[in-house]
């Protein structure tokens, strides 16, 4: 065909045919995009709004096992300790027994020299000397005028007279007897004896020392105290004694015995509460018949808690303090934050007792962020930080 021969109407045909054929795939070509950017745009949209939820990791209550225990200071006492005094004055003549020393009821560990003492005993005695001669005296002279009654020489108002004269005299002797013996009594407390069997755990005398009697005017002289047995004292919060009976069992650590534990029993509680520490003192009894323990010692203790039901406790984390209080942030069923006041019953530590506000199920967040209110959304995650609901989306790409 020459080029001047006009084209046939079947080209012209299959021409317009491609035309609509490429009008019509670059129509799809355009709604697809921006349909897809639609999409890609409600995508960024949606995990824009989810990541400005915060994520927050939740814990449940647990319960402790009800034969908890709490450890408090205390303080070791021997069973008994008796501080001796004089009961006379004058000068330490000797001592026996030093800080140590193992004595027993009635040895005699010092003296004293009280010579004011023995001279008030001798007058005493010669002056009830003198009155039991005045007595047999009078008591002479009353039976020779009982002889002359019968022959009138005497008269019955002297007889009388000379009666109630020797009742003076036999009261006067025993008056005088009775003062005789109280010297003597106080003369033999110049000796210092010791009061039952134990250890002299304190002297604070020297021979040549002026002594003072009684015991308000210094130290006491020794200390003398029975370690066989010692009193264990520990001062317990006024919420944890119900929960310590009379005869429960309690473990004692000391620092000189870093590796051993002992063992005591509740004795007697002081059935009042101490209103500047808020706390009941507890005795507590413990053998200590191998005499290895000291008076006077710090003890750790540990005691038994008897409680009718199991505590609730959360991780020291959950707690938030503010104006409004003590309180714990915890998560309902719809995802949304919920704040509950709370008490404490026992800081562990990194976990915290609480005495009332949380029940077993509450979901617990175990570390609040700042600026949570009542009623705020937010996304629970697992314990490794991954999402556990469908909502949470990665963030798209481009």
């Amino acid at each position: 065909m020459s080029p001047t021969e006009p084209r046939s109407p079947v080209s012209h045909r299959k021409l317009g045919i491609f035309g609509v054929v490429a009008l019509i795939a670059a129509g799809l070509v355009v709604g697809t995009g921006i349909r897809a950017r639609e999409e890609q745009g409600s995508k960024l949209k949606e995990w824009t709004d989810d990541q400005a939820i915060p994520s927050v990791a939740v814990t449940q209550p647990s319960a402790k096992a009800l034969n908890a225990t709490i450890d408090l200071p205390g303080r070791l006492e021997a069973y008994y300790r008796a501080p001796i005094f004089a009961r006379v004055p004058g000068y330490l003549k000797s001592w026996s027994a030093d800080i140590g020393a193992r004595v027993k009821a009635g040895q005699v560990i010092a003296e004293i020299e009280a010579p004011d003492l023995d001279q008030q005993l001798l007058q005493a005695r010669a002056d009830l000397a003198s009155q039991q001669a005045s007595a047999r005296l009078s008591e002479a002279t009353l039976n020779r005028r009982k002889t002359l009654v019968a022959s009138n020489f005497v008269s019955a108002q002297e007889i009388d007279e000379r009666t109630a004269d020797l009742s003076n005299k036999n009261a006067a002797v025993r008056s005088g007897q009775a003062n005789v013996e109280r010297l003597e009594a106080l003369a033999g407390y110049k000796k210092i004896t010791a009061p039952f069997d134990g250890v002299v755990t304190a002297r604070d005398t020297d021979v040549g020392a002026l002594i003072n009697a009684g015991g308000g005017s210094g130290p006491a002289m020794f200390v003398v105290s029975d370690i066989t047995k010692l009193r264990v004292y520990v001062n317990v919060p006024q919420n944890y004694v119900p929960a310590i009976k009379i005869g429960a069992k309690a473990t004692i650590t000391l620092p000189e015995y870093p590796s051993r534990n002992f063992q005591a029993t509740v004795e007697a509680s002081s059935q009042a509460v101490d209103v500047a520490s808020g706390t009941t003192r507890m005795q507590l009894g413990l053998d200590n018949s191998s005499g290895e323990l000291m008076p006077g010692g710090y003890a750790s203790v540990k005691l038994n808690l008897q409680r009718d039901s199991a505590p609730l406790s959360i991780p020291a984390s959950a707690l938030i303090f503010n104006s409004s209080g003590l309180r714990v942030a915890t998560v309902g069923a719809d995802d949304k934050v919920l704040f509950k006041p709370v008490t404490i019953a026992r800081d562990l530590g990194r976990e915290i007792e609480l005495a009332s506000g949380i029940a077993a199920d509450d979901r617990v967040i175990t570390a609040p962020p700042d600026g949570l209110s009542d009623g705020d959304a937010v996304r629970v995650v697992g314990a490794k930080g991954k999402p556990t609901t469908a909502s949470e989306k990665q963030a798209p790409k481009g």
